[in-house]
């Protein structure tokens, strides 16, 4: 990867991710994006097609400018990088995490995470001016951080979906720190557990490698910013004599089998954290997290 080539990456994302929205073609999200990025970007494209079935000529085209990029130096596949840019959407800087299987693959974007400019760390750089990526804790190295170098956070970022997703099943452990996507979310749900109308289930399973990669990179107060996906599954099921009723048009086009008496949503969610150092001692912070529905089903 080189400085060069990163400004294209990003330019060919942004048309393509303007076609999608133009057409509302799913076909077109799958040339630039993957994972947990690419699943909500087709499912958002098969609501709104639901709808328009025509496409969406009028659609206000995304542009990213005053881009900056974060490279690491990686030997190996898969590669990433992270483009990070102004949006013509709001004032926030758009982060785009792109990765690459291998060398006759083409770059896809796999993240989109939205900072406000004082939650941007400051990254690690070499000499030269590439990054660090952080990998597995364990790993030879081959990815280009140095082996072993997860060791020195409070937490592995290959194990962070899984820690995510076991607290939000228990509510128990100290690696997150309290929060709307953590604290917060458990006590939203725990008002819908069970109600006069319904029950419902919540299952959340992390991430799925390797169509849901995480990937991490080190800052420069030797934590890191690591981006992970996790998935959930909310299962309500109606009292006795009641029928669900859906009133949102996304989840209405999503919606799949027989809606008698009891309907499960499925959501991909994509985030991005800090990581503390070990000896910080403080816990993982949530600085951005998007959570999109994706599939519907009625029982």
């Amino acid at each position: 990867m080189s400085r060069a080539e990163a400004p294209k990456v990003l330019k060919r994302f942004t048309e393509g991710y303007n076609e999608a929205y133009r057409k509302l073609d799913p076909a077109a999200v799958e040339r630039v994006e993957t994972g947990a990025l690419a699943e909500i970007g087709k499912a958002d494209l098969a609501a709104q097609r639901a709808a328009t079935p025509d496409g969406n000529p009028g659609y206000p085209a995304l542009t990213l400018a005053d881009a900056r990029f974060t490279i690491p130096r990686m030997a190996g596949w898969p590669k990433f990088f992270v483009a990070d840019a102004r949006s013509n959407r709001d004032k926030n800087r758009w982060f785009v995490v792109f990765t690459r299987a291998g060398a006759k693959e083409p770059w896809k974007a796999a993240y989109l995470s939205i900072l406000s400019d004082h939650e941007i760390p400051k990254f690690t750089t070499d000499k030269d001016g590439w990054a660090e990526p952080v990998p597995a804790a364990g790993g030879s190295g081959d990815s280009g951080g140095k082996p072993g170098a997860a060791a020195g956070l409070s937490a592995d970022p290959a194990a962070v979906s899984t820690a995510y997703t076991d607290y939000l099943r228990t509510g128990r452990g100290s690696v997150f720190a309290p929060g709307k996507a953590t604290s917060a979310l458990r006590e939203d749900r725990a008002k819908r557990v069970r109600t006069p109308n319904y029950w419902t289930e919540f299952i959340d399973t992390p991430e799925r490698a390797p169509g849901f990669p995480s990937f991490a990179l080190r800052t420069d107060d030797g934590g890191a910013l690591v981006f992970f996906t996790a998935h959930h599954r909310e299962k309500r099921t109606m009292a006795k004599g009641l029928r669900p009723t859906l009133t949102e048009r996304r989840t209405k086009a999503l919606l799949s089998g027989n809606l008698q008496r009891a309907v499960t949503f499925v959501r991909v969610s994509e985030s991005a954290v800090k990581v503390p150092a070990k000896s910080a001692d403080r816990r993982v912070v949530f600085l951005n997290r998007i959570e999109s529905l994706t599939a519907a089903k009625g029982e």
